[in-house]
């Protein structure tokens, strides 16, 4: 499938700030980007940095008054597309040590705490089985409500709460596949079918040797996302990190399969 994004952020800055932006679709062999640029407007420091496990680049900024930012892209995705629910988990000991760290709790991901209830609930399925399932749990008994949450809410409050938005529908399944030993990571994409448009952010789970994009919310499929980075959780890839203060004007994402 091939996506053709415009993504635009306005915010004021008061004072003089540095910032992380990560609103670039990543270049990697499932995804191809062309067509890609991005204007900015005045700033008095740029500089490209890796992001996350080198999946995409975060650019720093300093900005001072205001940071406009308009990025435009078409990305042509060629990832290879499996049915989750027949892929097989890889035991810990035999995991790629860069996949391990995403067996771990995190800030937002406190998956310790749920070894109990998924055991319980899911005990006799394994591997991409179990994932299916969790999937089918969160969307089916969780109700996506845009404004519901905060940044600070984690997976715990989603799972009292029942309901959230993107962010943590990815937390939470994040959180339910480590804590059945099996790695996941959370990702942010562009998506034709996420309604209200936005930036969207799914689980990636490792099973067969290889990573795969899971959406709890049921509005985007594996094949139709453009992966912009991944992270342990939303702290490690959000779109914007402001080391200071910085207030929304506007912002807009629009995603059209082409």
């Amino acid at each position: 499938m091939k996506l053709q994004i415009h993504a635009t952020l306005d915010y004021s800055v008061p004072v003089p700030t540095d910032l992380l932006l990560h609103v670039e679709a990543a270049h990697l062999p499932e995804q191809t980007v062309s067509d890609a640029v991005i204007q900015l407007g005045d700033h008095e420091h740029f500089a490209r940095v890796p992001a996350q496990d080198n999946i995409g680049e975060r650019i720093s900024l300093r900005v001072a008054e205001r940071l406009s930012v308009d990025y435009r892209a078409t990305v042509d995705i060629n990832r290879k597309l499996a049915d989750i629910s027949g892929l097989e988990a890889v035991p810990p000991h035999l995991l790629p040590g860069p996949t391990v760290p995403y067996l771990l709790d995190s800030l937002y991901c406190p998956a310790t705490r749920f070894r109990s209830f998924v055991e319980g609930e899911f005990g006799p399925l394994s591997g991409g089985a179990r994932i299916a399932a969790l999937r089918d749990y969160i969307h089916q008994r969780f109700r996506y409500v845009p404004g519901s949450s905060t940044p600070q809410t984690d997976a715990m409050d989603t799972f009292v709460q029942r309901e959230g938005i993107c962010r943590d529908f990815a937390h939470l399944l994040v959180t339910l596949a480590r804590a059945s030993t099996i790695p996941a990571r959370f990702a942010s994409v562009y998506a034709p079918s996420v309604n209200p448009p936005d930036f969207h952010a799914v689980a990636e789970v490792f099973l067969d040797g290889e990573w795969h994009l899971v959406d709890a919310t049921g509005m985007a499929q594996e094949g139709e996302m453009a992966k912009i980075g991944i992270g342990r959780d939303a702290a490690d890839v959000a779109f914007l990190t402001a080391f200071g203060f910085a207030n929304m004007v506007g912002q807009s994402v629009e995603v059209t399969a082409l």
